[in-house]
């Protein structure tokens, strides 16, 4: 059965557009050209992901979002906010108010497609009776994905962060830094061990006590003294040594 997504947009060439993307992508479109409509459309017919412009004539996004989870309708539907606000308090409210992902207005085809792609994982996985990550949580212990976004305070400031956008982690004592695509750094209250648990494992890999790299960033591997290595990313001037007790799993991927 073909999956049915519901688009809430006042833009009708937004609207339209996206209407024409997910039907050729075999998906069963329905939509509304505001919050009052899509409401009805949900009541009527819940549909399996929503996603939902936040400034709309009449209610607005975020009160679309409140109401149906006041009334449990959307309990397990994904829920995907789509702005062309772009403000780092906006993400942070629509994320407290249960929202699964943000897209931000001009977007791509791609981009929109792996966000639902992800979300109905997600659905999928929680159904047959695996953990759901919450990136809003400071207690998730299921592993994120690859494509996920998370919600981190980094020294006192909200963030919304790709994990596909991390180039490496160092531990900082309780700290941990991580180092972005975008050459930011941003510093947050988690341990190394905590991302050791939690990032993807065939894309992140700890070689050091206190270090763990994106795979997608490396470009070359040496040999080095007393069994360790020397490892390259792209983009990053100085070379991370691997520890001889974290150098076995990088061997057998790539010697």
């Amino acid at each position: 059965m073909r999956k049915k997504i519901l688009i809430i947009e006042d833009d009708l060439n937004v609207r339209e557009n996206i209407i024409t993307l997910l039907s050729e992508e075999g998906y069963n479109v329905s939509s509304a050209k505001d919050g009052e409509s899509g409401i009805k459309i949900v009541k009527e017919d819940c549909p399996d992901l929503i996603i939902c412009d936040i400034m709309m004539n009449g209610i607005t996004g975020y009160e679309v979002l409140e109401l149906l989870t006041k009334e449990s309708l959307i309990k397990t539907v994904p829920f995907i906010f789509l702005t062309a606000k772009a403000e780092v308090e906006n993400i942070r409210h629509g994320l407290q108010l249960g929202a699964d992902d943000y897209i931000l207005k001009p977007f791509n085809a791609e981009e929109l497609l792996k966000s639902i792609d992800t979300r109905f994982k997600k659905v999928e996985a929680y159904k047959s009776g695996n953990n759901i990550i919450d990136t809003n949580s400071s207690n998730a212990s299921a592993r994120y994905s690859i494509d996920d976004k998370i919600f981190i305070h980094s020294e006192g400031a909200p963030n919304l962060i790709k994990i596909k956008d991390i180039v490496f982690i160092t531990a900082e004592n309780q700290y941990s830094s991580l180092r972005m695509f975008d050459k930011k750094d941003h510093l947050v209250r988690k341990s190394i061990s905590f991302w050791e648990d939690t990032l993807p494992e065939k894309n992140f890999i700890r070689i050091h006590r206190g270090t763990m790299i994106n795979l997608e960033y490396l470009v070359k591997i040496e040999k080095w003294y007393n069994a360790s290595l020397l490892t390259y990313l792209k983009d990053v001037k100085e070379p991370f040594v691997v520890s001889k007790r974290f150098s076995v799993k990088l061997r057998k991927n790539f010697f």
